[in-house]
């Protein structure tokens, strides 16, 4: 198929006399409707902490067109612009034995950040403050922490904070934002007042400050489904003269509520306060099928209905879901909706269970949860159960959301994937070099890159970038001109753009 486009691009190069790159194969099975971004820097996020993880467990991921391919590069490739990493203080126990859940500690973080940077993708760091999940059901103090007081918890707060951001941008990182917590609602780090937790989010954002000043910080709270408490909880941080930029929430359409009241909720901090906002947690299942034999977030007995949730449980219906979030996000008022990231999007099965029975099921979990206690690529280990017993600690195992990536069980990217491109270009072919829209290429392509570069004018930028390194740079430009000239090139995206 590619050999053939190639041809007709050739021939219509020919017949035309003006330069086609390259385009999209239309061979997408999703349809998405283009959103008109108000902020043009919109981000389009998405964590993938546990990708060590499930890589050491043997996990592979294979692009569009079926070649396998490093994760962090497919994700550039298909309009991802921002990376979320979770950062826990010391998720292991005295034997050094992983809780799970990606093992996420500073290590394990630069890791991933190394990589994001080669594919030129930000970063989001965020600090749990705790040595493994911190939601609004719990906020553990790290072990080291669990018998300080608030001031001497909040100077290590800020002494944590500012380290770790270290370790990280010395990996090469371009760390953008930093989370003051994870789902802070009811408490941070075994802190649970608003005047003390307020001294956490200070020394935290204070740690961000005096690293980098041109980092934004961000403070995460959920159920926003709670109108009038969520409002107060956004009350409360300006009550307590919290230091930060950027005011955002989890949203899951099975718990919290519609997209009109996440605008709402999301416009009172935008225009009470100032503040930026965004989603900093969505997720929606594209099947209702298990696929390693431990109980999904959502299934066929649960979180499946509801009135929120309004698209099939399918690809087309997963990209649509994003895409709604995105749009309710951007509908806040003064462009201050700063963007979306989906959580955990490629955290797949170790080992497909699908269509497996009897003995064959039995004996591929067995296999995938010896994986999960040795790798930690299950959401939790039973060795988690000394620091969070109650939880961890009796419902440990695989993944709760294997049928809400953007993979399928064998790894290969699922056309919902092709959102994060669609909500900016729109389903039509993507012409590599037509950086002005015009559906041609041609000089004035290279002049439109030229004054992008200069005066930061509005530019196709997926098409744009015609070296595939995820930068539209003057090598852009220069490739074009070569092109023109009939000097032979080679680009890394030919007709595959996604």
């Amino acid at each position: 198929m590619k050999k053939l486009t190639a041809l007709i691009l050739s021939l219509l190069i020919i017949i035309s006399g003006t330069a086609a790159f390259s385009a999209e194969e239309k061979n997408d099975k999703i349809n998405i409707e283009k959103i008109e971004f108000k902020n043009p820097d919109f981000i389009k996020g998405m964590d993938i902490s546990s990708v060590i993880s499930l890589e050491n467990s043997g996990v592979k991921f294979y692009n569009n067109s079926g070649a396998e391919e490093d994760l962090l590069k497919i994700l550039a490739n298909n309009g991802v612009n921002c990376i979320r990493i979770r950062v826990w203080n010391n998720p292991f126990n005295s034997e050094n034995k992983g809780y799970g859940g990606g093992n996420n500690d500073v290590k394990t973080a630069c890791k991933i950040a190394e990589r994001a940077a080669k594919y030129n993708l930000s970063l989001l760091i965020d600090f749990h403050y705790s040595d493994f999940w911190a939601d609004p059901g719990k906020q553990k103090a790290p072990k080291a922490w669990s018998k300080l007081s608030v001031s001497d918890k909040a100077e290590m707060v800020k002494e944590f904070t500012k380290s770790s951001l270290e370790t990280i941008s010395a990996a090469g990182a371009k760390i953008a934002m930093v989370q003051i917590g994870n789902e802070t609602t009811n408490g941070i780090a075994g802190v649970y007042t608003q005047k003390d937790m307020a001294k956490i989010y200070n020394a935290g954002s204070a740690a961000v400050r005096e690293f980098d000043s041109d980092i934004k910080t961000a403070i995460h709270f959920t159920n926003p489904e709670k109108t009038e408490y969520f409002k107060s909880l956004i009350d409360s941080l300006s009550a307590n003269n919290v230091d930060y930029d950027i005011l955002a929430t989890s949203y899951y359409p099975y718990w919290h509520g519609s997209l009109s009241n996440l605008t709402e909720v999301l416009n009172y901090a935008a225009d009470t306060y100032g503040k930026y906002v965004m989603v900093a947690e969505t997720s929606y299942a594209n099947t209702l099928k298990d696929t390693d034999g431990h109980e999904n977030t959502v299934s066929e007995q649960n979180n499946n209905t509801g009135e929120n949730l309004l698209w099939d449980f399918t690809a087309q219906g997963q990209a649509e879901e994003v895409r709604a979030v995105m749009e309710a996000v951007n509908n806040v008022k003064n462009s201050k909706g700063l963007g979306v990231f989906y959580w955990e999007g490629a955290w797949i099965s170790v080992g497909d269970t699908t269509d497996l029975s009897g003995e064959d099921y039995e004996n591929r979990v067995k296999d995938n949860k010896s994986l999960w206690e040795e790798y930690g690529s299950g959401w939790a280990s039973s060795f988690s159960g000394g620091y969070d017993p109650d939880d961890a600690g009796v419902y440990y195992g695989g993944s709760a959301i294997d049928n809400q990536a953007f993979f399928d069980a064998q790894g290969k990217a699922l056309p919902s994937l092709k959102v994060f491109d669609y909500v900016t270009y729109g389903n039509g072919e993507i012409l590599s070099g037509d950086s002005n829209f015009d559906k041609v290429v041609n000089i004035l392509d290279v002049t439109a890159i030229q004054k992008f570069l200069v005066e930061k004018t509005e530019i196709n930028k997926k098409a744009a970038d015609v070296n595939g390194d995820n930068i539209v740079s003057i090598k852009d430009a220069t490739l074009i001109q070569h092109y023109r000239a009939k000097i032979k090139v080679d680009f890394p995206i030919d007709t595959d753009v996604n």
